[in-house]
């Protein structure tokens, strides 16, 4: 499919004419690419004035391990300025922007709520629209595009992996979300950002489109893209997802852990900042790797049997989860439902009535055609 699909950045003479002239800032990573050229030297090459470099969570070149700390600085290739868009500096300030007419944003989303580029694109919105500058959002696929699933988030639950009331896989590209952005008044005090979305061509909702570029260090190929909206709530608990291991977000599991056959042992390598979970600890757990491959891309849902299964499990139920989990799953209704021993058709009676509600809202803002 990744040949038929060309994206918003790939359709140059599409923006080319609009930022000619302008002074502009790209939000763009290691996923910003044009065949195999970076959008930064492609545009370059193009004599555009790109005067600095915004980067998301895992930094310009996508090394960064996730919570990371991100400095900004240069880049190597080009000298230019970069400024990070991670931890105490999420949203670009006036002094960011001063001297910028145009905002191009191009970073490849993944399709859940908790994935944060989503919410760095919210507050480039909202730089923009407070400081006048137009964006220009330069449209990619959603690998997890295909479906609508999870937990709507409910508003106290907001923070920077949720900021919205949207479902944990929200089926929308980052145009799409934009525009939705806008249309539901969710940025801050209501603003309305100038943004134009330069939309994929060849690429419908239904479309299994395969990232040609890994989003994030732990999600280094198609079958982590496919398994993440389901195994990051692990995140917010005792259970190893793979970090240190050859395939993260590809398989589970923790020491001592008995109904699990499959082995595996956490290692820092040398790209890794900080320690894995369960450094250098034997792990038993499952191998998720063949499931995600050819059973997760048909079932168009979330899994849960993996969070129930291993949580009935575990003997010390109070230390199983962390204060991180009622922020990825947007509630703490889940993990109380888990702990209530409720099945996995209970839970997701609950949540029928905010996906109705979201699809209705979503709905308005689609640029593609949906997979219903």
């Amino acid at each position: 499919m990744i040949d038929s699909v060309i994206t918003g950045a790939g359709q140059v003479n599409s923006y080319l004419p609009i930022i000619s002239d302008k002074n502009i800032a790209v939000v763009a990573n290691q996923t910003s690419i044009v065949g195999k050229t970076h959008l930064v030297d492609l545009l370059l090459s193009k004599h555009v004035k790109i005067k600095k470099i915004f980067t998301p969570e895992h930094g310009f070149r996508g090394t960064a391990e996730a919570g990371e700390n991100i400095e900004s600085g240069k880049d190597k290739s080009t000298g230019l300025p970069i400024i990070s868009l991670y931890g105490n500096h999420k949203k670009p300030t006036t002094d960011d922007l001063k001297g910028i007419d145009i905002v191009l944003f191009d970073l490849q989303d993944v399709g859940t709520r908790f994935y944060t580029y989503s919410s760095t694109l919210q507050y480039v919105m909202e730089a923009c629209a407070e400081n006048k500058k137009k964006l220009i959002v330069l449209d990619r696929p959603n690998p997890n595009g295909y479906y609508v699933d999870g937990p709507v988030l409910e508003p106290e639950f907001k923070s920077f992996v949720g900021l919205n009331p949207i479902p944990v896989v929200h089926g929308l590209t980052m145009g799409e979300y934009a525009q939705m952005l806008n249309g539901e008044g969710w940025l801050a005090n209501k603003e309305q950002c100038d943004v134009t979305v330069i939309s994929v061509k060849g690429y419908t909702h239904e479309t299994r489109y395969k990232l040609p570029v890994n989003p994030s260090p732990n999600l280094p190929n198609m079958t982590a893209v496919y398994l993440y909206p389901s195994l990051c709530f692990f995140e917010g608990t005792i259970v190893s997802i793979g970090r240190g291991t050859a395939y993260p977000f590809q398989v589970v599991g923790y020491p001592g852990f008995t109904e699990g056959p499959f082995e595996f042992t956490p290692k820092k390598n040398p790209e890794m900042k900080l320690p894995p979970l369960y450094e250098n600890q034997k792990c038993k757990g499952f191998d998720l790797r063949d499931f995600g491959d050819y059973y997760i891309p048909s079932l168009k849902k979330l899994y849960l049997f993996w969070i129930k299964n291993i949580y009935d499990n575990y003997q010390q139920k109070d230390k199983f989860f962390n204060d991180y989990f009622d922020k990825l799953a947007g509630t703490d209704k889940l993990r109380k439902q888990i702990i209530a021993g409720l099945n996995e058709e209970q839970i997701r009676r609950t949540w029928e009535e905010g996906l109705k509600s979201y699809k209705v809202i979503r709905k308005k803002y689609l640029l593609y055609p949906d997979f219903e």
